[in-house]
């Protein structure tokens, strides 16, 4: 059993559909705080100091801040144009009954986290691993932050997301993996004959693990019975998912469905056992030591 901090408030904010069509032009890169960007349409250099859902903050040796829009394409890193990605800080402990890893300054209480890990309060945050976690979009961000979170603080793993598998190959190439820099992939659909499961089939490295769920969307992951609902639409071939559930269920606004699935988890014990299972998978995979 893990052991974690008490819950936080997720810190991943973006579009309820993923990225725009133009950022899957971009590689993506986690906004980690120091990294070297070139804002290149007006040629300021400086080091990130913040990046907010929509500003990145840039910082010279001497101190001089400028604030810009954050437009995927919008800078440079190693001469490449990219779209910064923000990410989520984590940590899990494993197997504190049975004398694993300390608890960093913390102490275990009788209470549990919403992924059922045995609570601690007190504990320091660990410095980020240089294993990830991928997701492919903002809504499997936020679940996993909201069930997850106060496990991958613990551990020190940072989620970063995709927005997409398309690109695959190359992200985990670009990602150079290793005994010490695991990744763990979350994909959607992965099911046989499915493209994702044609594009998880790709990647070979045994310092990377493909998981997945048989759902279209992680919004099906949820529990119909946590939202209220006696099951999930049965969407006809051809029409968007998420907009034919937003149509059944007469809610217009998928923004506004979103928060209310998210709202409705409190825990594992609201999601479908095959995102429960992935997810423990990969945490698992990237805080292997």
């Amino acid at each position: 059993m893990r052991e974690s901090r008490p819950t936080k408030n997720g810190i991943l904010a973006g579009p309820v559909d993923g990225a725009e069509r133009i950022a899957a032009a971009y590689r993506s890169i986690a906004a980690t705080p120091g990294l070297k960007l070139l804002h290149r349409s007006s040629g300021f250099i400086g080091t990130l100091e913040r990046l907010d859902p929509k500003e990145v903050i840039l910082r010279t040796p001497s101190g001089a801040e400028r604030r810009f829009k954050n437009i995927p394409g919008a800078f440079a890193h190693d001469g490449n144009a990219v779209r910064l990605s923000p990410i989520v800080e984590i940590t899990t402990i494993k197997d504190l009954d049975s004398g694993s890893p300390d608890l960093r300054g913390g102490h275990l209480e009788g209470s549990t986290t919403a992924s059922g890990s045995r609570s601690v309060t007190g504990a320091k945050a660990r410095t980020a691993r240089a294993s990830r976690i991928l997701v492919e979009g903002i809504h499997d961000a936020e679940l996993i932050e909201r069930v997850w979170g106060d496990d991958l603080r613990l551990e020190g793993i940072v989620v970063e997301r995709l927005d997409g598998i398309d690109d695959l190959v190359s992200v985990v190439r670009d990602f150079s993996p290793s005994k010490t820099r695991r990744l763990g992939i979350l994909v959607d659909h992965l099911e046989p004959g499915s493209k994702e499961s044609r594009i998880a089939a790709a990647i070979t490295d045994p310092n990377v693990l493909v998981t997945g769920t048989p759902y279209v969307d992680v919004w099906e992951a949820v529990r119909p019975s946590s939202i209220g609902i006696p099951s999930w639409p049965q969407i006809p071939k051809g029409t968007s998912w998420k907009e034919g559930v937003c149509a059944s269920l007469g809610e217009p606004d998928p923004r506004e469905m979103w928060r209310r699935i998210l709202g409705s988890v409190n825990g594992w014990g609201d999601l479908e056992q095959p995102l429960v299972l992935a997810v423990e998978t990969l945490i698992d995979f990237v805080t292997v030591t």
